[in-house]
């Protein structure tokens, strides 16, 4: 009777493209809406996961990066008394108002709010070490120099090149990335004597985290452990807390998810997708079914247990579940490839692919299950008039 299955599926295939489609535009959603939700939230890291620091240090209770609040220097000193770290960087943090330039002695009319990372500019520097080459760091020892991405021009209102002023002080834009995107408002990098000096001298000489590389082999949840331990002589460094790369970037984006009306808002959308590809699978299964009902009918007159024909419309749904998912790989896949082309923020890792993939199988089992119910209550002697 399995055997049945697959050759109804050869057979009358036209029967069973409606269904496939519906499986694989159920897919489509739900690989679509994991993918704006990772990289949605996942720019909330980015300052994390594109810079190769192990260990980060900054205010104790910080929700995310962007709430940063300085700490002294003396926690630098603390770091790099530790045996397993082997170089700290400063990272300074600076809410900005960003105004471009409409000419060379003026400003334009108000502004756009940016993040402003200081950071070190020598070559093998950690942060943001994913996203700048050599080149481009090398270029941010220039006085006022800048760096944004290049999705965000347009908003900032800038060119490569341009002049700009933030918070006051003018600033040149002197390459241009791609990867910085950000949430709630533009990246922009600089050095550190540049973000201090557009900070102003209340910021003071301390940063708003420190960021450690450690030895080869070493684990980081060690070294954090051993950071925040609590005694005299920590308490006299100033207050601070540390946390591995990994669980930083899982606590900002942990916060922007689950912490916020906007993370709510697409978590519900999210669940919203879920019900209408399940009603819209199981419709379409349950279409088939009936569609063959007759069929089923005189199979089972002839013999053929119901028991035998659930088995039959279970392998159907599993071949409609696996071909729905095919299509539903490469429509996603072209789909990705769009939205990165014109840089919408989207990111698909491979534990979000093996969810969606169950998703997929869980909804054509189920709506399987309920074609099935629908058969199993049928009269076949009401079919066969």
């Amino acid at each position: 009777m399995i055997a049945l299955a697959r050759k109804t599926l050869v057979y009358e295939w036209r029967r069973f493209i409606p269904s496939v489609f519906a499986v694989g535009f159920s897919g489509v959603l739900l690989a679509m809406q994991a993918a704006l939700v990772l990289g949605i939230f996942g720019s909330a890291a980015l300052y994390v996961t594109a810079s190769s620091g192990d260990i980060w240090v900054g205010y104790p209770g910080t929700q995310s990066v962007n709430f940063g609040r300085d700490i002294g220097r003396d926690v630098e000193m603390r770091m790099r008394m530790d045996p397993d770290i082997t170089a700290v960087e400063s990272y300074v943090w600076v809410d900005g108002d960003w105004r471009a330039a409409q000419a060379a002695d003026t400003q334009a009319q108000g502004g756009v709010s940016i993040y402003l990372s200081g950071i070190a500019t020598e070559a093998d520097s950690m942060l943001f070490s994913h996203a700048l080459r050599p080149w481009q760091r090398a270029r941010l020892r220039e006085p006022g120099a800048v760096i944004v991405d290049r999705a965000d021009l347009h908003t900032l209102g800038v060119d490569e090149g341009g002049v700009a002023w933030i918070n006051g002080h003018r600033v040149r834009v002197v390459a241009v990335v791609s990867g910085l995107r950000g949430l709630g408002g533009a990246n922009v990098l600089s050095s550190l004597a540049t973000a201090r000096e557009i900070a102003g001298p209340e910021h003071g000489l301390g940063s708003t985290y420190f960021v450690a590389r450690l030895k080869q082999g070493v684990k980081p949840s060690v070294v954090r452990n051993r950071l925040n331990e609590t005694g005299p002589t920590q308490a006299s460094f100033g207050p601070y807390e540390a946390w591995t790369a990994r669980d930083f970037a899982r606590r900002s984006q942990r916060y922007w998810m689950l912490d916020t009306g906007a993370g709510a808002g697409v978590l519900f959308m999210a669940l919203i997708v879920c019900l209408v590809g399940s009603v819209v699978t199981s419709q379409s299964l349950k279409a088939v079914v009936a569609a063959s009902a007759r069929e089923y009918a005189v199979l089972n007159a002839l013999g053929v247990s119901r028991g035998a024909l659930a088995k039959v419309v279970v392998e159907q749904s599993f071949w409609i579940g696996a071909l729905g998912f095919v299509l539903a790989a490469v429509a996603s896949s072209l789909l990705l490839a769009l939205a990165m082309a014109y840089r919408v923020p989207v990111a698909l890792t491979p534990m979000a692919v093996v969810l969606c993939a169950l998703l997929v199988a869980v909804l054509s089992l189920l709506s399987g299950l309920g074609a099935v119910r629908s058969l199993l209550r049928a009269d076949p002697a009401s079919l066969l008039r």
